[in-house]
């Protein structure tokens, strides 16, 4: 029965994060808009995730030992809180999107060959689910990353029942091993404590379970994209196909079997708040305002990088708010990153633990080889270019621009840190690149379906 007790507390902590949500401001009708619940239950997880890790860190503060009792009875009392409120004041608004949700699931409107396509990417999706549960539960941690940077973390925390602060080397000798220390020191804490939580809830440390938390991402996000795709009026087999074509990314789905890295949760958490931004410029609504800076202020505290990713939302909400120059504003600034990087460079300075240097030599052998050759990306960035080329000057349009922004920055990102930074000498090794990669692979998925769109309802007679 003891296995039972993490799966609770991370429904507990789902249920949480989406009553947080639905009782965030909106406006009338919003719950029965497509799309609605499955966004609101999907994101609801990884707000939930990430508020648990705020908890804990403001109870070792206070000198309050992490528990059971310490971390689950306030996931309960808002969990029940969040449940009552809904039933109170929301509960009529909602029972017509659930009602959809249910019929869609049924796949009743569909005949023919829509509907067992239908069927078949459920099948998929449910047996994709069941394999890497097993996956999780079953595979000791992973070593590398996982093992002497992440997990170094929940092992100490765990058995000390607090959160406390990991030094550099030169602190740890100093203090004669008082303090305590790893491969990675600096690393944000939310994954640890993630880990942490689950080993509370189990009772004792196990390098296996307590990585569930992957699995309840994995599951969390396909139903927050199709939840997102359905929102920006996607027929529901149009969303559960551009769902399946983000969870079966080959590299997504390593990084929930073998659990334990970092790289997911910032690809979920960054794609999220991106997507959030873009319906908030849909709709200036307060709610999709407030989650969007709440999982864009999540996305540091998951990887170092994700301020970066977090500021890369930026070009979208400059182009939303100056529809007639945005555009150009956006492109003069990337301009101008780029030419004080180019001054930077010069003197070789350290940016985020990568040292920058003015010497334009790309693997582009190895870049080629893992964007397009290997198997770690189906045939998403064929995808992405013949999307880009079909839409053409659509993806500047008041609709698009915002989204082709975004990724536009992101893309820009990831080509400076892999050719003006010694981070170049990992592409080689095909590792550093791909994880990197992951971060904005499923919201560029997300923006070629919205090209492909663009492009098709352009040449519709």
């Amino acid at each position: 029965m003891e296995i039972l007790l993490p799966f609770v507390a991370w429904a507990l902590v789902w249920i949480a994060g989406t009553a947080l949500i639905a009782a965030l401001p909106r406006s009338r009708g919003t719950f029965t808009a497509s799309g609605e619940i499955a966004w609101l239950v999907g994101t609801g997880y990884f707000v939930g995730a990430f508020l648990l890790t705020v908890w804990m860190r403001l109870l070792s503060l206070a000198g309050i030992p992490l528990g059971r009792g310490s971390v689950g009875v306030p996931l309960v009392l808002l969990a029940a809180a969040g449940v009552w409120w809904i039933r109170r004041r929301v509960d009529p608004s909602l029972a017509r999107p659930w009602h959809e949700a249910f019929t869609a699931l049924c796949a009743r409107g569909l005949r023919g060959g829509s509907r067992a396509l239908w069927f078949a990417l459920l099948a998929w999706l449910a047996l994709r689910s069941l394999l890497l549960f097993l996956e999780v539960v079953t595979q000791p941690l992973y070593p590398w990353d996982a093992w002497m940077q992440w997990a170094t973390k929940a092992r100490v925390w765990f058995e000390l029942k607090a959160w406390v602060p990991f030094v550099n080397t030169d602190a740890w000798l100093a203090a004669k091993g008082a303090l305590y220390t790893d491969a990675a020191p600096t690393y944000p804490s939310t994954v640890p404590l993630w880990q942490v939580w689950s080993s509370l809830a189990l009772g004792r440390y196990d390098d296996a379970w307590m990585n569930l938390p992957w699995w309840f991402a994995s599951v969390a996000f396909a139903i927050a994209i199709y939840g997102a795709l359905r929102r920006t009026e996607f027929s529901p087999l149009a969303a559960l196909v551009g769902c399946w074509i983000v969870v079966s990314l080959p590299l997504a789905d390593v990084h929930v079997a073998l659990a334990g890295y970092a790289d997911l949760p910032m690809a979920a958490y960054f794609t999220l708040a991106a997507l959030a931004t873009l319906a908030w410029i849909r709709t200036r609504s307060a709610g999709d305002a407030t989650l969007a800076l709440l999982l864009a202020i999540a996305c540091p505290y998951i990887k170092t990088p994700g301020i970066v990713w977090a500021s890369t939302l930026v070009p979208a909400v400059v182009v939303a708010l100056l529809p007639r120059r945005g555009v150009w504003v956006v492109a003069t600034g990337f301009a101008l990153a780029i030419g004080a990087l180019m001054v930077l460079a010069q003197s070789s300075p350290v940016v985020l633990n990568y040292k920058l240097h003015l010497d334009f030599v790309p693997a582009w052998g190895a870049l080629v080889e893992s964007f397009f050759m290997l198997g770690n990306w189906n045939l998403l960035w064929y995808g992405v270019i013949v999307a880009a080329i079909l839409a053409g000057p659509r993806l500047v349009s008041p609709s698009i621009a915002p989204f082709t922004m975004m990724v536009g920055a992101g893309v820009l990102f990831l080509a400076i840190v892999f050719t003006f930074t010694n981070a170049r000498q990992w592409v080689e090794t095909q590792t550093t690149i791909n994880r990197a990669a992951l971060h904005i692979a499923p919201l560029s998925a997300v923006w070629m379906l919205i090209a492909f769109r663009a492009w098709a309802t352009r040449t519709r007679p």
